[in-house]
């Protein structure tokens, strides 16, 4: 989730730090500069790790003040890879999908049609429910509906009886890294133009054939996956008439998987038993110690 990144960059030093030693004003500026900011293809800064690699001489620009160095150092970077899962918070609940918080980070979107199957979301509560039908896997296979994705009216004539779960703002949910996707504004003649380029996993023949085959051939083997390598992509939109400029990194992520979720959606009562478990068998250890002193 965190990787370690060599960086180099011209820091500039005001007059009034020239009082301190190089390094500590070198510091001192990159870390007024680079935390809580996104690098392009990189990912989001969280701090200066360690002293400075190198740094070079001072050099002046006519009409600055200033003392521009050439400095290399190191910085922690917040970049989950491609396959990653994840624990965050359920932030937000709409028709087109769920946006999880991780704390510092608040830009990962989980669409509706990466849901767990079947899925829909509910107008009157606003949240996303999931409504497993365990013995259905067959007939889905067969014909049914291979989008996992219902609308309310499909849901109108099931029971009541039928098991829920529904996906509540504030709950912890557990995710896969699907897509990571850096957008860079610019101001151009044309307008202001967003440029995003997205590192994803490229989708192989054999898995695009059992995607639009439905859920019947998910039976074939693990070993007919074909693992492709990780491409990426760039598209230019224009935002001269947007109301809402896109972040500058954000996530696409996925529930679609068994495990994946809401975290009590997996948590049985085995778990939560564990630690009676645990001491009652405490309690007949120590009854036994007892017994052999006596």
């Amino acid at each position: 989730m965190f990787v370690l990144m060599t960086v180099a960059d011209t820091i500039c030093i005001p007059p009034y730090m020239f009082v301190q030693p190089t390094l500590t004003s070198v510091h001192s500026e990159i870390e007024a500069k680079f935390p809580n900011r996104v690098l392009m293809d990189a990912g989001l800064v969280v701090c200066r790790y360690g002293d400075a690699l190198e740094v070079g001489d001072g050099v002046l620009v006519a009409g600055d003040g200033a003392a521009h160095h050439e400095v290399v150092f190191r910085l922690v970077v917040f970049r989950p890879f491609v396959e990653e899962v994840l624990v965050g918070t359920v932030a937000e609940s709409t028709e087109e999908g769920l946006r999880v918080s991780l704390g510092f980070f608040e830009d990962v979107f989980i669409p509706g049609s990466r849901m767990q199957r079947p899925s829909y979301f509910d107008k009157e509560s606003g949240l996303w429910i999931w409504t497993p039908s365990y013995g259905d896997d067959q007939d889905a296979g067969d014909g049914g509906d291979t989008s996992g994705v219902k609308t309310e009216e499909s849901e109108e004539g099931s029971g009541e009886d039928d098991e829920r779960f529904e996906i509540e703002i504030g709950e912890q949910i557990r995710f896969k890294v699907k897509a990571i996707n850096f957008t860079r504004v610019t101001n151009t003649v044309k307008g202001v133009q967003a440029t995003t380029t997205t590192t994803r996993h490229s989708t192989s023949a054999a898995s695009v054939e059992r995607t639009l085959s439905g859920a019947g051939a998910s039976s074939a083997g693990v070993d007919d996956e074909v693992e492709m390598p990780v491409r990426k992509r760039s598209s230019s939109v224009d935002l001269s008439d947007a109301s809402k400029v896109p972040a500058s990194m954000h996530i696409t992520a996925s529930i679609c998987e068994e495990g994946l979720g809401l975290i009590s959606w997996w948590t049985t009562a085995d778990d939560d038993g564990g630690n009676e478990d645990e001491e009652e068998l405490a309690e007949v250890v120590d009854e036994d110690e007892d017994t052999m002193e006596e």
